[in-house]
């Protein structure tokens, strides 16, 4: 939790989407250990259900796919207070082996990227604006080098994360003259459970790492120390951008 050290966010009320693993748990460590009061969301019925230790959170049950459930989870957290919002929850559909160039896929990927993102800070919007954190309420969107490059897998993923970008830009425009800053952390290719079976061919990790002037995949923590940064005071005169945490990938010829 070293990442954590540096911020001091006593008190803080934060949601993270997807935070029972991966990125987003790195996330929701972070700012447990700098003394927030976080709420994570998972897919499974409770807390319970998972092998990891989740008793220092609050847990919701969320189906992004769902947009009752996306209002209901924004409805219950804005109603005690919120702070800062880190959308981050989803998953790369040809995981499951779906392919995302079919129509129904590739509309289920924006859905559960983009839309979900926007639908979740949109109910949350609100009670982020009544935030007196220091430099005011935040949202924190998870975008990713399929934002930036052709990633022939991803056609849906990549169009939603490019998306994140762009929703970040607008919903900063138009919601500083609310207290709500709005920025986005591009992640590089980090090591979870997710990009498990990508590292684990040569064909994608050896060149990756070949152009990657830190010589190194990503970690959830390198994603996670960015994020607080920015929901961070020292932050506070950041929003509308995108910051890439991808180990120099994206300025490697």
């Amino acid at each position: 939790m070293a990442n954590a050290t540096q911020h001091d966010y006593s008190g803080a009320r934060v949601l993270v989407t997807g935070g029972t693993s991966g990125i987003g748990a790195a996330i929701a460590a972070g700012y447990r250990a700098a003394g927030a009061d976080v709420t994570i969301t998972g897919t499974r019925a409770s807390a319970a259900d998972y092998d990891e230790d989740l008793s220092g959170y609050r847990y919701l049950q969320l189906d992004v796919e769902n947009a009752a459930n996306v209002d209901a989870v924004a409805a219950t957290v804005s109603a005690e207070g919120l702070d800062i919002l880190i959308n981050n929850a989803g998953f790369a559909l040809p995981s499951l082996g779906l392919d995302e160039y079919e129509p129904d896929v590739f509309a289920r990927a924006i859905n559960m990227h983009l839309t979900a993102a926007y639908r979740m800070a949109k109910g949350c919007s609100d009670a982020l604006s009544a935030s007196t954190l220091a430099g005011g309420g935040a949202i924190v969107g998870i975008a990713s080098m399929s934002s930036y490059f052709g990633i022939g897998i991803v056609p849906g993923y990549g169009a939603a994360k490019t998306g994140i970008i762009g929703l970040t830009r607008v919903l900063a425009v138009e919601w500083g003259k609310r207290n709500i800053r709005v920025n986005a952390v591009a992640a590089g290719l980090t090591e979870s459970r997710m990009t498990a079976s990508t590292f684990a061919n040569p064909a994608w990790a050896e060149p990756t790492l070949a152009r990657t002037p830190a010589g190194r995949l990503g970690k959830p923590a390198d994603i996670a120390g960015a994020v607080l940064f920015l929901t961070s005071a020292s932050a506070s005169w950041i929003t509308g951008q995108t910051l890439p945490v991808d180990g120099g990938f994206t300025v490697a010829g």
